[in-house]
Formats: C-alpha cells, sequence, structure tokens
C-alpha cells in the first residue's frame, strides 16, 4: 500500500476534475513521460505520477520538458518518496528541472489554493524571502543591516543577499526574521510557474529522435522550417508549431503490426482536445476504426507543402 493510498488522498486526475479542469485520457498504451494533459482556461499541465521520485530519468524530464514548450504548457511531477524516505507535504522538490510534491501538497494548491512556502535542494530545505518586505520592515524599525543581521544570527552579507533577492534563506533563518521583523517574509512557491531552465528549453532535439522511421524523417524533412518536435515517450510521435499562425498539429506514425493503434488514437485525440491542436495520424495503410482523427497515408506525403496542407489532406 503506498503513501498516498494509506492517507487516502485522492487521485491527481480526480482532484483537477474537482478544481474544474478537463483532464485527458491517462497516457499508457505504451511508455509515456506524462499521465495526463490537463486545462482550465488558458492553464495547461501535464502531469506525471511517479511513486519513487528517484525513478524519474532524465530523458523522461527532458522529453517532458521539450512537449511542455511545444503546447505552451508546464509540467508537475508528483511523487510519494526518493529512495527510502518519504517526501515531506509542503515542500517542493525538483527533478532534473521539473517541479516535485507530494499528492498531498498537489491537492492543496489545486483545491485550496495553499502553495508551499519551502523547497528542498542539495544540504537542505530553503525559503526564498520577500526581500521588499523585509527591506522596508528594516527601515521602518529603525535598524541598521549590521544591526539586524546580529540579531538574527547572520552576517551581514547574507542579509544584503536577503534584501536584493540574491539569496535563499534556511528555514531556520526565515523563523528568525519572521521573529525579528513581525511580519511573513517567505514568497510561496507556484509550481506551474516555468523555471528558468524551462523557459530557456529548445525544440532543437528533433533530429536525435527520428533516424529510424522513415515516415517521420519524411515529414522532419517537409517540415524542417517550423517548430517541429519529435517524441519518443508520449502516446504521438511529434508536434508541429506554427506560431504566426496560432496553430498546432500533434501527430502519431502508425505501422501495420502495432497492436493498440486504436487505443494509441485515443490517447492522441484526448490529448489534442487539452492542448488544442489538429489530431492526424500518418500510416503505411492500416486505419482505425471509428476514430474521429485525420488520416495520411504515406503515399500522399508528397503532396505536403505546410502545415496547412497535413490539415486539408
Amino acid at each position: 500500500m503506498t503513501y498516498r493510498e494509506k492517507e487516502n488522498f485522492k487521485a491527481p486526475e480526480e482532484v483537477l476534475k474537482e478544481a474544474g479542469f478537463r483532464v485527458s485520457e491517462k497516457c499508457c498504451c505504451r511508455p509515456s513521460c506524462f499521465d495526463y494533459a490537463a486545462r482550465k482556461n488558458e492553464k495547461v499541465i501535464f502531469i506525471k505520477f511517479q511513486h519513487d521520485i528517484d525513478n524519474f530519468s532524465q530523458t523522461d524530464s527532458e522529453e517532458l520538458k521539450l512537449i511542455s514548450k511545444s503546447v505552451s504548457a508546464t509540467s508537475v511531477l508528483i511523487s510519494e518518496k526518493t529512495r527510502k524516505k518519504t517526501l515531506e507535504d509542503d515542500t517542493v522538490y525538483s527533478r532534473y528541472n521539473i517541479f516535485a510534491v507530494t499528492p498531498k501538497t498537489f491537492e492543496n494548491i489545486i483545491l485550496r489554493n495553499i502553495h508551499p512556502l519551502i523547497q528542498a535542494a542539495p544540504g537542505g530545505y530553503y525559503v526564498e524571502i520577500n526581500w521588499e518586505a523585509v527591506k522596508r520592515r528594516r527601515q521602518e524599525l529603525g535598524m541598521s543591516v549590521g544591526e539586524m543581521a546580529e540579531m538574527i544570527g547572520i552576517s551581514r552579507r547574507t542579509l544584503y543577499g536577503y534584501e536584493r533577492g540574491l539569496a535563499k534563506a534556511s528555514v531556520s533563518a526565515a523563523y528568525n526574521l519572521v521573529y525579528t521583523l513581525g511580519i511573513p517574509v517567505a514568497k510561496s512557491i507556484n509550481i506551474f510557474e516555468k523555471s528558468k531552465e524551462q523557459r530557456k528549453c529548445f525544440l532543437s532535439r528533433a533530429g536525435q529522435a527520428i533516424t529510424r522511421n522513415k515516415l517521420l524523417q519524411k515529414i522532419f524533412r517537409k517540415f524542417s522550417r517550423y517548430n517541429i518536435t519529435a517524441v519518443k515517450k508520449a502516446p504521438f510521435d511529434f508536434v508541429v508549431t506554427v506560431p504566426e499562425d496560432k496553430m498546432r498539429i500533434i501527430g502519431g506514425i502508425a505501422n501495420n503490426n502495432e497492436k493498440e493503434l486504436n487505443k494509441r488514437v485515443d490517447e492522441i485525440i484526448s490529448v489534442s482536445k487539452i492542448v488544442k491542436a489538429h489530431p492526424i495520424l500518418i500510416t503505411e495503410g492500416r486505419k482505425p476504426t471509428n476514430k474521429d482523427i485525420a488520416c495520411i497515408y504515406k503515399e500522399e506525403i508528397a503532396k505536403i507543402k505546410n502545415p496547412e496542407d497535413l490539415i486539408r489532406l
């Protein structure tokens, strides 16, 4: 029995639905770096539940960041433990630059708008200080930087770092600041805000993923001047974005030997609705049965000159 089951926490998809999110089908027909896509208004989130945070690989992380970047979404990892240690509630962890929280913390954020203040990092737990509030309160009390630093038990240089937004505080230092200043000093953490590393993520790794699939190679050659991302660990195989036309295409490549094609197409369509993309299937000849997805045969690829042609076909 998992930690979540013992504490009777709701599954992440149930929490999202209760909060008014539209949630995709679970993506499980083949190994995927995310379980669900969810949308509420303009907020789009990819959710991955990984019982042990250490089992979420760097490859999964890189792929999830690429997918999120390509459809203007954020991604969150929900986990319960690391190695043999249970993760703390009301704390934000990070796995290869993707924020991770416990099921209870996720539920508090989504349903109660209670955001955590503490972030785990190598060496301990830290708090990001509201430096403007600290500086303003110190000046109201008529204290110098040196006087306050001595009272709190930190160096003057450290307090300068807090006031300039250049340093995070240990949890004990943050408590001392609250006790000394008499005001809240910690900034809450928005797990749906893209980290600096996520914002720097490029769509430039696509070519690494296409060498084995000839149909996908043809698509990439056709769209080399567009934003196109190859995907290995998702129900779909590529994403095309045309920012100037506000157009997205999520595409799958089907072969005649695939056993779970109908299930995979259902997942592609479901995710496409959440991220507001056109779903298409490039096929060698086999078509899914009774599915609302555009199918393009390999012989038709030669007619394609731009993303609009994909949709028309």
